[in-house]
């Protein structure tokens, strides 16, 4: 009699990649299961300004400099648009050297808070803190009031769509509707 439980081989799950991934299509596992991020850029009265959409294990601070490459606001009168913002407001999600040399190589302020790593290792090197604009990240909530707003349509707060690019073309739609008056 031949028991094959006794034999190596292949769990039940299968070696291959991992089930329920798709790629390219700006989804992946996350705590909460299959997830999307948009990252987003907006104005300081919460209008949208800019986004890139993610799988939902993609760390945040890696978007930040192809979020802030699609900023354009148009002039009143000739001339190119507006790429640089005249002041950054971040969570800690983008507290990293790399940021803060690239806003500061552009000439940007900012006002990300440090991570608790960052300050042990500040104060490890005898070098000084960030100083934190605390006025300036108080403002920080107008980018929760514009998630808010584009989560009032069920399909994006949802993610109904499997296709990156419907996801997209949903959101840019909910992003437009922002602007509208």
């Amino acid at each position: 009699m031949c028991r094959l439980h006794d034999r190596a081989g292949s769990s039940a799950r299968g070696g291959g990649a991992k089930r329920g991934l798709w790629p390219g299509e700006a989804i992946g596992r996350s705590r909460g299961g299959l997830t999307t991020k948009i990252h987003l850029a907006c104005d300081g009265e919460g209008r949208p300004l800019a986004f890139t959409l993610t799988a939902g294990n993609v760390n945040d601070c890696t978007q930040f400099e192809a979020v802030m490459a699609r900023i354009r606001i148009e002039r009143c009168g000739p001339g190119r648009p507006r790429t640089r913002p005249v002041l950054v407001v971040a969570d800690k999600g983008y507290s990293s050297a790399k940021i803060r040399s690239y806003l500061r190589r552009r000439g940007i302020k900012a006002a990300i808070p440090e991570r608790i790593d960052q300050i042990n290792g500040r104060i490890r090197r005898g070098e000084s803190r960030c100083r934190l604009d605390r006025a300036a990240y108080r403002r920080r909530n107008t980018v929760e009031r514009c998630f808010n707003k584009l989560k009032h349509n069920k399909a994006l707060a949802t993610r109904y769509d499997k296709r990156a690019r419907h996801y997209q073309a949903l959101v840019t739609i909910a992003c437009l509707r922002l602007w509208l008056p």
